[in-house]
Formats: C-alpha cells, sequence, structure tokens
C-alpha cells in the first residue's frame, strides 16, 4: 500500500495523514536482552510523547514501565514464554502473575510451538485458557504469539482457532527472533480465520510506514515495532515534539 494513500484499508477513519491515529496502532518495543535501564526509560518517554498505545518490553522492567507511563494512556505489555514458548504452562502462569502484579496491561505469550506442531490440541489450548483466565482476572489481556515462520499454513490455521476458541484477545505472528516476521499474507490468513472476533498483531520487521500500513490493509489492528517513532515521522509527525 502506498504511504501517499489517504485512508488506511479496514480501519475506518484512519487517515495516513493523521499520523497519531497510526501511531495509536503501535506497540512501541524494546525486547533485545541487552537493552538497558535508560533505553527503557527512553522508550516510555517517547510512546508518552508520540501516544503509542504501549511499551512492550521484557518482564524485568514492568515495574520501571509502569513508573513511567503512570497516569498518562500509555499502555505497559509484556512477554510471557518468551521467545522459545518451551516453558511449563506453569512457569508461564507465574511469569504471567508477577508481570500483572507488577503493572503490566498486556501479556504477548509464545504458545508451545512444539506441541502445536505435534498435534497436541488440548496442551495448546488449556494452556491459553489458563494464560488468558488469569490475564483477564487482572483486567488485562492476552495475545499469542504463533511464531509463523516455524508453522505450516494448516498449523497456523489451526493455532488462531484454538485461540479463538480458548478466548485470546489476539494472535500474532512473530517474536521478531525467529528466521522471519510478520508477512502481509500470514495477517490476511490470520484474519481470515478469526474474522472479527480477535484481534491480529503484526510484529516482527515492520521498519517502516509502507510496512506498517500493508499490514494494516491486510488485517492487522496491531502493530509490533522498534521502529516506531521513525515510522510516524514518516507520516508527519514532528521531530520536536
Amino acid at each position: 500500500m502506498s504511504v501517499n494513500s489517504s485512508v488506511v484499508a479496514g480501519i475506518p477513519g484512519i487517515h495516513v495523514s493523521d499520523w497519531r491515529s497510526v501511531a495509536h496502532l503501535i506497540d512501541h518495543t524494546q525486547l533485545k536482552p541487552d537493552a538497558t535501564r535508560s533505553q527503557i526509560v527512553a522508550l516510555c518517554h517517547e510512546a508518552v510523547r508520540f501516544g503509542f498505545y504501549s511499551v512492550m518490553i521484557n518482564p524485568c522492567y514492568v515495574a520501571l514501565a509502569a513508573s513511567k507511563v503512570r497516569g498518562t494512556s500509555v499502555m505497559v505489555g509484556t512477554v510471557v514464554g518468551f521467545p522459545l514458548g518451551a516453558n511449563l504452562t506453569v512457569t508461564k502462569l507465574a511469569e504471567a502473575e508477577a508481570a500483572l502484579r507488577n503493572g503490566a496491561h498486556e501479556l504477548d505469550m509464545v504458545l508451545n510451538i512444539g506441541a502445536l506442531k505435534s498435534g497436541d490440541r488440548a496442551q495448546v489450548q488449556n494452556e491459553m485458557r489458563c494464560l488468558v483466565q488469569l490475564a483477564h482476572q487482572h483486567g488485562a489481556i492476552l495475545k499469542v504469539i504463533l511464531e509463523n515462520a516455524l508453522l505450516t499454513q494448516e498449523e497456523k490455521i489451526l493455532g488462531c482457532a484454538l485461540a479463538v476458541e480458548a478466548g485470546v484477545d489476539f494472535v500474532k505472528t512473530s517474536t521478531g527472533f525467529a528466521t522471519s516476521g510478520a508477512t502481509a499474507a500470514d495477517v490476511v490468513l490470520m484474519r481470515g480465520v478469526v474474522g472479527l472476533k480477535i484481534g491480529v498483531k503484526a510484529a516482527g520487521g515492520i521498519r517502516t510506514a509502507a510496512n506498517l500500513l500493508d499490514m494494516v490493509e491486510a488485517g492487522a489492528n496491531r502493530i509490533g515495532a522498534s521502529a516506531s517513532v521513525q515510522i510516524v515521522q514518516e507520516l508527519g509527525a514532528p521531530t520536536g515534539i
């Protein structure tokens, strides 16, 4: 989709010229293992300045991020079972519980990829249900990361279908740590499976406004990006705010 188009398809009322509306689709992300406290503080300040939907950070920084965005509209998101998804469910639950108590509003949980590929529907869905129940008890939401780069088409479809049945809030394309990230084709597929029942988050390799708009046109209604500031500045956000 052209950056010069006037309307972002699929999201009524969001205009490309209105960078603030686009910013509100973005989880401003810093998940590198060597991220420092000062980088997290800077991330939070940018999220407040530009009006990003949330900051998405590693669990050890949830309390810090919550303190920096308190009193603003910016949500705090963190990851669970990241980036492999191969933890025991009880471990993911303990991690999620701690994050929620430290101030997280959103959890992005990597599903058990090996269980999905083994066809163990019960294990995959039970884990989703346990995590979404915990999140909802705390007034938070759960996004489930499929890690599409490691899945067949049939496995992507199954993962999305199980997520809808489990009552999760979003399905997400990628961790950003696998061999590839979000693709428009995967977003189209995921949206086709989940319909309008739940959200679709595209993440991994989205570095330009054109990348972001392609994902929204394909059906994403949340974007994970670390290049968020550059993206909204491409769309007209001033450099001095």
